[in-house]
């Protein structure tokens, strides 16, 4: 965890949760994050956490799902 803490500030990543659900059809991960403008692209990092996320992202995560973010014009702001 500590590796990855060190990552979010170049990511201007603010928050980033991961929720698992486990039912009768399968294991999925909801992953949410708040980040903000101008940060690094995890693909242009050197760390090898970074690495990690991406070959699990590339191998797990189904992009064709929606996301819609919720947030107030004034905390966007702050997150520029």
């Amino acid at each position: 965890m500590d590796k990855v803490l060190r990552t979010l500030k170049d990511e201007k990543m603010y928050i980033e949760t991961i929720f698992r659900e486990k039912d009768d059809t399968g294991e999925y991960l909801y992953w949410y994050s708040i980040q903000g403008e101008g940060g690094m692209n995890v693909e242009q990092s050197d760390q090898e956490i970074d690495k990690k996320h991406l070959e699990y992202w590339y191998e797990c995560i189904d992009e064709d799902y929606t996301a819609v973010a919720m947030i107030p014009e004034n905390i966007r702001n702050e997150m520029e």
